[in-house]
């Protein structure tokens, strides 16, 4: 699952990103990527780990929806059915 979200562009500087990224290893854990920055600069990237699927998908959701709630708009995502879309 991914999800890409920005801020409006602001004329003084580019918009700012958001990105989750949830997959699963080898072992059958999950993790949750998060990406963060300020386009064309440098990014952060924080990277958890859980042991099964529900725990990661509502970390998952919580992120996503932290962010909305922050003035991100979502983008693009991939891999989500549209019942767990927000």
């Amino acid at each position: 699952m991914r999800i890409y979200m920005q801020t409006r562009a602001d004329v003084a500087e580019s918009p700012r990103f958001y990105q989750l990224s949830l997959q699963q290893d080898l072992l059958g854990g999950w993790t949750l990527y998060r990406e963060w920055g300020q386009e064309g600069a440098r990014s952060s990237l924080k990277r958890e780990v859980y042991l099964d699927h529900d725990s990661a998908i509502n970390a998952f959701e919580k992120a996503r929806d932290l962010q909305v709630k922050r003035g991100f708009r979502i983008v693009f995502s991939q891999g989500m059915d549209n019942s767990r879309a927000h």
